[in-house]
C-alpha cells in the first residue's frame, strides 16, 4: 500500500478514521504539521515566550520536547526548557531521569529537576509507607502537579507545556465523571488554562494526537522509550477506562474524537470554566479553589512541610541550563 500523501513511499500506519495511509517520514510531517495547527489554533504560544516543558521520560513528553524544539526553532527569542519532577520512586525513576536528561542534551535544552523529597519531606515511596492504605496515583497526581507549577513559577515559565494526548484527555474526563466531579471532568478537556493567582498558564499541544500515534513517532524518531512501567499503576482506575476506551476505538475507528467533540460541546453548553481554583492558598501561594489548596492539605495532614514557592526544595538545574540552547533542525515556526 502507497502513502496517501506523498503517493510514492510504501505506508507503515493506516489512520483507520480518516482511511488514509502514510509512511513513515508523512507521518512524522502530518503529526507535527497538526501540533503546529493546534498551537497556531488556541494561540498557545508567543515569539518571546519562556515555556517549560513538563517531562516525565516517557514517550508522551519526550515527543513533546522535541516538537517544540522544531516549533520554536525560528523564533530565537522564544526559550524551550525541560522540566522534570523526581517523585522518589525507587529502581525506576532514577532510570527514566537519566534517559531523558540524556535527551534533553542530544537536543540542546537545558533542564531542572525538582523532587518530592526536597518540596515536600518525603519521596512518594515513604509516603505510602506511611500511610499504606492511600491511593499512591491520587497523591502522586496532586503532588506532581504543585511541583510542576513551583518549578515553572520559580523558573520564571510563561507557559507550562503539558504532553497530555487525546488518550489522556478523553480518559480524564470520563474517569471524572466516574469519580462524581463534572466540574473537574469539563475543565479537563481546555487545551488552554486561562491565567490564574499563582497559576502559570498550562497549554496541551498534544491533545488531538492519539497515543498510538505518538509512540510511532517516538520509534520513528528514535525518542527513547521506557521499558518498564510505574510500579504503583496497576493500582489506576485509569487503566480499566483506557482498556474500555481502546476496545471501543478498535470496533469504532474514530470514537476518542467523538467522545472528545461531545465533551467540549457541554463544555461550552455549561459554560464551564476552564482553569481551576481562582483563590489562592494560604499555605503555598499557589492556586486553590478553597483555603487550602490539595497538594497541602496532602501535606498538612501527613508530613507537615513549608512548600511555598522559593523554598530550599526550588528545582535543580543542569550546568548548562543558564547558556542559551543549540538550535535544533529548522521545522515550522508557531
Amino acid at each position: 500500500m502507497k502513502c496517501s500523501i506523498c503517493k510514492s513511499s510504501a505506508a507503515i500506519y493506516f489512520r483507520r478514521n480518516e482511511g488514509i495511509a502514510l509512511c513513515a517520514d508523512c507521518l512524522i510531517w502530518n503529526l507535527e504539521n497538526k501540533v503546529r495547527r493546534t498551537v497556531s489554533k488556541y494561540d498557545m504560544l508567543k515569539p518571546a515566550d519562556r515555556i517549560a516543558v513538563a517531562i516525565s521520560g516517557g514517550k508522551d513528553s519526550l515527543s513533546l520536547l522535541k516538537i517544540l524544539s522544531k516549533l520554536t526553532a525560528k523564533f530565537p527569542r522564544c526559550e524551550l526548557f525541560a522540566v522534570m519532577v523526581d517523585e522518589g520512586i525507587r529502581g525506576y525513576r532514577d532510570r527514566i531521569l537519566s534517559d531523558a536528561k540524556a535527551f534533553c542534551e542530544i537536543l540542546g535544552i537545558p533542564w531542572a529537576v525538582v523532587s518530592f523529597k526536597e518540596l515536600y519531606g518525603l519521596a512518594l515511596d515513604e509516603m505510602l509507607a506511611a500511610r499504606p492504605g492511600e491511593n499512591p496515583c491520587s497523591y502522586c497526581a496532586v503532588l506532581r502537579r504543585k511541583a510542576l507549577n513551583n518549578a515553572a513559577r520559580v523558573l520564571k515559565a510563561d507557559k507550562l507545556a503539558l504532553a497530555h494526548n487525546l488518550d489522556d484527555v478523553v480518559q480524564t474526563f470520563l474517569l471524572n465523571l466516574m469519580l462524581g466531579d463534572p466540574d473537574r471532568a469539563l475543565r479537563a478537556l481546555s487545551p488552554v488554562s486561562p491565567r490564574a493567582p499563582g497559576a502559570v498558564p498550562r497549554i496541551k499541544p498534544l491533545f488531538r494526537i492519539p497515543e498510538k500515534e505518538l509512540a510511532l513517532y517516538a520509534y520513528l524518531n528514535g525518542i527513547p522509550i521506557p521499558s518498564s512501567a510505574c510500579p504503583y499503576g496497576d493500582r489506576a482506575l485509569r487503566n480499566d477506562v483506557r482498556a474500555a476506551l481502546n476496545l471501543l476505538e478498535l470496533g469504532h475507528p474514530g470514537i476518542k474524537y467523538s467522545i472528545l467533540r461531545s465533551a467540549q460541546s457541554l463544555a461550552s453548553l455549561a459554560e464551564c470554566p476552564s482553569g481551576g481554583g481562582t483563590g489562592i492558598c494560604r499555605v503555598c501561594g499557589g492556586p486553590s479553589s478553597g483555603d487550602i489548596c490539595r497538594a497541602c492539605a496532602i501535606a498538612e495532614g501527613n508530613w507537615r512541610r513549608d512548600i511555598a514557592v522559593g523554598h530550599p526544595g526550588a528545582p535543580r538545574a543542569n550546568p548548562r541550563s543558564a547558556q542559551a540552547r543549540s538550535p535544533p533542525s529548522a521545522g515550522a515556526g508557531p
